[in-house]
């Protein structure tokens, strides 16, 4: 038995986004991100439905050249809740877990947390890397991202990202 701990990083995000969470639900899809977030890549490996849906499986690309392996964990379009686990073998596991609400004037506030937990001493380091203001850039890129294309319906050029 190892005496390995894992590190732990956890933040969270308030965005705001410029429509109804009707409309930014469905946005929150392996296959749907294409249409906001530049430069998305994925690799749908389960989805009966085609899009997300509770136990949807897809990977996307790191630039080490490994994958990292998502779950949809839950989904509940009811409550306006959808939440995700990724795995990068050996190295990293996160929870990813967003919850929308209406906001003022027909807007989305979309709560959104992150956990993540190395899984070995190199996946310490990485998660370390997680800072709060690599984070909060993450997040304000994302929600630029999915203004633009709510605004324009195209995805923004990664230069603006």
């Amino acid at each position: 038995m190892s005496d390995f701990r894992g590190a732990r990083v956890v933040h969270q995000f308030t965005q705001t986004n410029q429509a109804p969470p009707d409309k930014i639900f469905p946005l929150l899809c392996p296959v749907r991100e294409a249409d906001w977030v530049p430069g998305w890549q994925y690799r749908l490996i389960y989805s009966q439905s085609g899009v997300a849906e509770l136990g949807c499986v897809f990977a996307t690309p790191n630039e080490d050249g490994s994958e990292s392996t998502w779950l949809c964990t839950d989904y509940d379009p009811v409550h306006l809740r959808i939440a995700y686990a990724w795995i990068t073998s050996g190295l990293v596991a996160c929870q990813i877990q967003i919850q929308l609400e209406p906001g003022p004037g027909g807007t989305t506030r979309a709560h959104i947390g992150y956990t993540y937990t190395g899984l070995s001493p190199a996946g310490n380091q990485e998660v370390e890397r997680f800072t709060s203001d690599r984070f909060r850039a993450k997040m304000e890129g994302w929600e630029k991202a999915i203004n633009h294309y709510l605004a324009t319906g195209k995805v923004m050029t990664a230069a603006h990202w």
